[in-house]
């Protein structure tokens, strides 16, 4: 019966995002224990304490396009619509356009990717999320990179990665520029 249960949580997930989750259903197949322990682990993916919807999305965009940029970047854009981060903000990540995104998108941007390059800029980075957002922005900040990567990992070490892919944000198709899916810092 609980199994039954989180098939059709995957199933709801599927329908609401038109996203592939085959590597879910594998893993629950296989091993109901693991799958039960990934979702927990998952969670520090969605917490937030005092982050701006822009700048906590754009943290998530960047390293989950750092890790795959094809359909688990597909399902965060999707994620931030519905959190209503506006498109020029995502379409400026996806891109990789620091000129173009706000202040708020910038920061979780460049945040996000220092963290990837462990870059020299990250003490400087760090004060400033402090500065604008407090402590607990640090915290959320790092547990949304740390939980992003889960996703795309997993996927990959089961055998249900995809290549990179042009990146709908509503009507407008991008490529995800090749500088936003490094891991250095720009």
């Amino acid at each position: 019966m609980f199994s039954r249960l989180l098939r059709a949580g995957i199933d709801a997930i599927e329908r609401r995002y038109d996203y592939d989750m085959s590597y879910a259903r594998e893993m629950l197949h296989v091993s109901r224990p693991a799958f039960t322990q990934f979702m927990r682990a998952t969670r520090i993916s969605r917490f937030n304490e005092r982050v701006p919807p822009a700048a906590w999305f754009a943290a998530k965009l960047a390293t989950t396009m750092a890790e795959d940029c094809g359909p688990c970047t597909q399902l965060i854009v999707q994620m931030a619509l519905e959190a209503s981060v506006a498109a020029a903000d995502i379409r400026a990540v996806i891109a990789g356009d620091e000129s173009a995104m706000s202040d708020d998108a910038r920061l979780g941007w460049q945040f996000a990717r220092s963290v990837s390059a462990r870059d020299v800029l990250l003490d400087e980075l760090r004060a400033k999320v402090t500065a604008r957002w407090g402590k607990q922005a640090v915290v959320s900040l790092a547990l949304v990179i740390a939980g992003a990567r889960l996703y795309p990992t997993v996927k990959y070490a089961l055998g249900h990665g995809q290549s990179c892919r042009r990146v709908r944000v509503g009507d407008i198709e991008i490529a995800p520029h090749p500088a936003s899916l490094t891991k250095t810092a720009a």
